[in-house]
């Protein structure tokens, strides 16, 4: 729910006549220069919101968000504590909606080592316990303020089934999220703080290209991808307008949710074979 100011109207001769002015919310998005942290950027801009998001640094963020006044990045290494609390240390207020979007896949945490035993703990590290690390932080500033949204981003792979193929740790970090997501919106069940998490699946994203698609020829991409739940990967667009929806008033009933946001590949996962 956004703030809302009555502030009186210097134009009118009645003084007791008011014009309601919404003020922006401020967003904070984990690993919002590519995939679905950057759709969600987008579409929080877009919404009038104020909009924070966090990129590794070394990477590049998106110049694209950066021409709107509305949007700020900040560096942030979900691996190292000490980025973490720098990124708090950093930010001008506490925001009104948290959304852990950041994290590694079977693929894109290659790049942290070539050891398979590295990559593992980079996997648990980076996803489960660097999300707990940030959620830690700015949970008291949520509950002294007794106000807000935080949304944690998992996978139909973790947080929903099983899906053969991928690596153990991959999924094992997810489903943490997901436990994270589960348990923290039971301790705050009778707050006015409304905690989700949503679970995507096959979509349009660099880390499911790299993870998944990467080194299939054109015929068994196409047949992949003709095989997923409606014939097609889920848009980032999609997962970002989700997202939007449940920092609504209309999302509160859904308070707790693990969402199956894999448009049906959760009921059947073994509709995904690499």
């Amino acid at each position: 729910m956004r703030n809302l100011l009555h502030i009186r109207d210097p134009t009118s001769r009645k003084p007791s006549r008011c014009t309601l002015k919404i003020m922006a919310r401020t967003i904070l998005i984990t690993g919002g220069s590519s995939g679905i942290g950057s759709a969600m950027v987008r579409k929080f801009l877009d919404e009038g919101d104020s909009v924070w998001f966090t990129y590794l640094r070394g990477a590049e963020s998106d110049p694209l968000h950066l021409d709107n006044e509305l949007v700020r990045a900040f560096p942030l290494d979900l691996g190292d504590y000490s980025s973490v609390s720098s990124l708090v240390q950093s930010l001008p207020h506490i925001p009104d909606v948290l959304i852990h979007n950041a994290g590694v896949g079977s693929a894109t945490v290659r790049r942290v080592s070539e050891k398979l035993h590295e990559q593992d703990e980079a996997m648990l590290r980076i996803n489960a316990v660097g999300t707990l690390w940030l959620n830690d932080l700015l949970l008291p500033h949520f509950k002294d303020r007794n106000y807000g949204t935080i949304i944690f981003l998992s996978s139909v792979g973790g947080g929903i089934t099983q899906v053969p193929g991928f690596r153990y740790s991959d999924g094992m970090s997810k489903a943490a999220i997901a436990f994270l997501g589960r348990i923290l919106a039971a301790d705050l069940a009778q707050t006015d703080i409304s905690v989700f998490t949503i679970c995507p699946g096959a979509t349009q994203t660099p880390m499911f290209e790299a993870s998944t698609l990467a080194g299939l020829d054109s015929t068994s991409r196409e047949r992949l991808i003709a095989a997923l739940p409606k014939g097609r990967m889920i848009k980032a667009d999609e997962i970002a307008g989700l997202a939007y929806f449940l920092t609504t008033d209309a999302a509160k009933p859904l308070h707790g949710a693990v969402l199956d946001a894999s448009m049906g590949l959760g009921v059947n996962p073994g509709l995904l074979q690499k």
